[in-house]
């Protein structure tokens, strides 16, 4: 064949042959309390859920899936990664959230539904398990974040040893000293009944005062600080990451391998923290993960969303060494009108004991989904979008939320 005619060989629906189990619907369910659901159904009359969910932006990520229902039905839904590549390269512009969280909720309804024709948990199709259970850490305080002692206490009662809070609240670029003292204050507070604690900056703080709130926590001895700058700052993080012994976390903004590679090369962070919703579902965020162990960086999976984002995450935990501990959105002040369990038939299966969840055997993803239950919620809640608080401050400003 010449190099001609071998560059004209068109696929126009992937790669398959005769005994393939071709997909046969893509479909999205927008639901609450601020969830996208997506699943898929093949030929073979297999059904894999995925998850989508960009917070505040469904519907932009519902108009990538009118150009994936248009591109992968008809496909071989066991060719995972040709998809995933598709999707990624062959619309000339790639990356950033929109695409990648739409590529998230097909990857893992994908990955799901692989392991349910094979009959295996998705753990066992990444090389098998390296641990039998998964760390995970709750939420307290809300986006304001008050009365954590009894929160925190609360939480060590549903069996968690370790929780996550909003260091602070609005803050300005520059602000007042004292507006770090409360951050302190709660930390000391939680701590005090011997449960561990992740701050969360969530890019609130600037740089002219996160080098004094990492300071002032430094006694306190944080399980970590999460995104103490925006993302992007890279030679910013470095000068901080000097200055201080706190773990520094971040990722939930990274999507991508090259997106994460800059901090990985300047050794500015100690756990990566991608979100299985947004950066590329169990393809991509399995990658993200291997790359991390070369460079003895923990992943700690972001998971602030729905029952398919947190079980595909555990199936990454299941199956890394370098696994550290994972959100997990079960009561979490964002869950209004619905919870982790709501569309769930086997919430058991996430029960918390001391601080972990035990491994998932169920083929697939592991979990059970009340597909009439979504489908009423989705109906119902069709009109709804969610949206971040906004703020600014007294002079009018605008803050990060």
């Amino acid at each position: 064949m010449t190099a001609k005619a071998a560059t004209s060989i068109v696929y126009p629906q992937g790669l398959k042959n005769e005994n393939s189990n071709l997909i046969t619907k893509i479909e999205t369910f927008r639901v609450l309390p601020r969830w996208l659901f997506v699943r898929v159904e093949t030929a073979k009359g297999i059904v894999g859920w995925g998850e989508a969910t960009l917070e505040g932006q469904s519907e932009a990520v519902e108009g990538a899936f009118e150009d994936f229902r248009e591109r992968f039905i008809g496909w071989d839904a066991a060719n995972i990664e040709d998809i995933y590549q598709t999707a990624y390269r062959h619309r000339f512009y790639r990356g950033g959230e929109v695409l990648m969280s739409a590529i998230s909720g097909l990857d893992i309804a994908l990955w799901d539904i692989k392991g349910k024709t094979l009959g295996v948990p998705v753990w066992e199709l990444l090389g098998g398990k390296v641990r039998e259970r998964c760390n995970v850490y709750g939420w307290i305080g809300g986006d304001r974040p008050s009365d954590v002692l009894a929160q925190a206490q609360a939480r060590k009662d549903q069996g968690f040893l370790a929780v996550k809070m909003n260091a602070v609240e609005s803050l300005a670029w520059l602000d007042s000293p004292h507006a770090l003292e409360a951050t302190v204050k709660r930390l000391e507070e939680v701590k005090s009944i011997g449960i561990d604690v992740g701050l969360d900056f969530h890019g609130r703080v600037h740089k002219t005062l996160a080098k004094q709130l990492a300071r002032a926590l430094e006694p306190h001895k944080p399980l970590f600080i999460e995104e103490p700058l925006l993302p992007g700052h890279v030679e910013e993080l470095k000068k901080l990451y000097a200055q201080t012994t706190i773990p520094i976390a971040l990722g939930e903004r990274l999507f991508t391998r090259q997106d994460v590679r800059p901090y990985f090369e300047a050794g500015v962070i100690d756990i990566i923290q991608p979100d299985i919703a947004h950066a590329g579902g169990i393809s991509e965020t399995h990658r993200i993960a291997t790359m991390a162990e070369t460079y003895d960086i923990g992943f700690a999976p972001h998971c602030p969303l729905g029952p398919i984002a947190f079980a595909a995450s555990l199936q990454l935990g299941f199956s890394h060494l370098n696994f550290l501990i994972c959100e997990m959105s079960w009561k979490m002040h964002y869950n209004q009108g619905a919870d982790l369990f709501t569309y769930m038939k086997n919430p058991e299966v996430f029960d918390v004991k001391n601080g972990a969840i035990e491994l998932l055997t169920q083929p697939g993803l592991g979990i059970e989904l009340d597909e009439d239950l979504i489908r009423k919620a989705a109906a119902d809640s069709k009109d709804f979008s969610w949206r971040n608080p906004t703020w600014r401050g007294p002079d009018g400003g605008i803050r990060e939320w």
